[in-house]
């Protein structure tokens, strides 16, 4: 392998020259250009509506460009069919994991393969000691987590040896320990000279992982160059708008919780449920309460079971002194408590409706919107307030919420929430697939909820997210509640070691 990478060293392993597309008048690639060599990571990071995912449809055939030109260690391609890009060599592993929800993780992986099954099972069992995935191959796919979906993926494209892996987002479901095991083997196939894409938010992945970065802004890449010539600032600087610059390093004075002036609004006392047992913790008006621990600790499982969607085992949930536990979540609504699910597509958006649509459907039934002939004018009017708080990518607002990017769809679910105005908003991965300059207008819409005394209560799987923004964290750790730390208390370290169990944690 290190021969052959010698001889193709002058050579790039996929290269993209004068990339065009759009549909109909929107044009989303204006002229790129990006080459990957063997053995390189290149971090490809941009704003939502950039053209990344454009861009890498392109390249696995997904979409026909326009016009430019494809290469493939020098010779020229068309890859206008995704089978003509896997037999070239790349393979793409999605954000969204697309797997057959009635087949098992093993069919799913195996599918299309027509080797013998043994010797297929046994390179699996390789890969998947390799990351240290530890998954049940005779599950059905529709009883896994987001973050298990995301290892399924991963393991279709190491499956096929692709000399061209382009992964996106890969770790924007996955435990610290998945982190880590993801990037001993990135490293290991960047030595075996694979080239990798590498599309990420989360901008010190870039300095860990890559050895270029190349920023796309608008439909262009406007800034690349190897990874040691950058610092996060610059990425930062050279992700945001132009009318962003400006507002990029302004101090914002914390405003503390007052606790002793306060009563509770949501007081959870001995919650059990399917994935977690005896939770007790209080939440205050004005307060963000972060929930940190790993996937499959039993927080997705807590939050659901307070708003409604899964069944309470024992305890009691209580909202301004009303006890609402067990209420079907239509009542929970109406009581106060709103949520913004952490997958959109599954339970966050109604896709063949249109963005504002979207963003006032939880207002249906109110006063506001109407019941059943909505007043279309102040339909328009919330949804564009979102659109301009959040700085939503959109052409039109009657657009179907499918036409905008994952990032912006998720900038709409958020909206929604919010749209009822709730004592409590529970947010389950607010930022998850949201690009730098989007996630500094969440964190704002974020603050300004507790500035006007809503309580907020947030998972989140990025530790720096919670320290950034929680008055108060919990951990979770195998079920239970495990640590609680004040603003001051508050680190990544800490953070980390409670969630997975050791030091620094308290009895609750």
């Amino acid at each position: 392998m290190a021969a052959n990478m010698n001889e193709t060293a002058a050579v790039p392993r996929l290269q993209v020259r004068g990339i065009r597309k759009a549909f109909g008048q929107n044009v989303v690639l204006k002229g790129i250009d990006m080459s990957v060599n063997a053995g390189e990571v290149v971090a490809l990071i941009g704003g939502n509506g950039a053209g990344k995912s454009t861009l890498m449809k392109i390249i696995m055939g997904i979409y026909e460009t326009d016009s430019g030109e494809i290469r493939i260690d020098g010779q020229p391609v068309r890859l206008g069919k995704p089978s003509v890009s896997l037999a070239s060599g790349i393979y793409l592993v999605p954000q969204e994991p697309l797997l057959f929800p009635n087949m098992t993780v093993l069919e799913n992986i195996l599918m299309g393969f027509h080797e013998n099954e043994n010797e297929l099972k046994k390179r699996l069992a390789r890969h998947m000691e390799e990351l240290g995935f530890n998954l049940n191959l005779q599950r059905k796919a529709n009883t896994l987590s987001i973050a298990e979906q995301q290892l399924v993926e991963l393991l279709r494209g190491m499956m096929r040896n692709a000399r061209v892996l382009i992964l996106d987002e890969p770790t924007s479901a996955l435990t610290f320990g998945e982190v880590q095991a993801l990037f001993r083997v990135v490293r290991d196939l960047k030595a075996k000279g694979i080239s990798m894409i590498y599309i990420t938010h989360r901008l010190n992945e870039v300095f860990e992982i890559a050895t270029d970065v190349a920023i796309m802004r608008d439909g262009l890449i406007t800034l690349e160059g190897p990874v040691e010539k950058f610092t996060k600032e610059m990425l930062i600087q050279g992700l945001l708008p132009k009318d962003a610059q400006t507002q990029q390093g302004e101090d914002r004075a914390y405003e503390p919780v007052h606790y002793d002036e306060l009563k509770p609004v949501l007081q959870v006392r001995g919650l059990t449920g399917y994935g977690f047992s005896d939770v007790s913790f209080d939440l205050y008006p004005g307060e963000i309460l972060g929930i940190a621990g790993v996937v499959g600790a039993g927080r997705t499982e807590l939050i659901s079971t307070i708003f409604g969607r899964d069944k309470t085992l024992g305890g009691t949930v209580t909202l301004d002194g009303k006890d609402i536990t067990g209420l079907p979540t239509k009542r929970i609504l109406q009581e106060g408590i709103n949520f913004v699910p952490e997958d959109r597509h599954n339970h966050g958006l109604f896709k063949i409706r249109s963005i504002s649509s979207n963003t006032t459907s939880a207002l249906l039934g109110g006063t506001e919107i109407g019941r059943i002939n909505m007043n279309r004018r102040r339909q328009k009017q919330i949804a564009q307030k979102y659109v301009d708080d959040f700085r939503t990518k959109v052409v039109s607002l009657e657009d179907l919420i499918g036409s905008l990017s994952g990032g912006n769809q998720q900038k709409v679910v958020i909206a929604r929430s919010l749209s009822t105005n709730p004592k409590v908003v529970i947010l389950d991965e607010p930022t998850r697939g949201i690009d730098a300059a989007a996630r500094s207008d969440v964190y704002g819409i974020i603050r300004q909820l507790k500035d006007a005394g809503v309580a907020v209560l947030m998972v989140s799987s990025d530790i720096e997210e919670v320290v950034e923004l929680a008055d108060r964290a919990i951990t979770v750790f195998q079920g239970r509640i495990n640590g609680e730390f004040s603003r001051e208390e508050i680190t990544q370290d800490v953070l980390t070691s409670a969630s997975f169990g050791i030091g620094h944690e308290r009895t609750v």
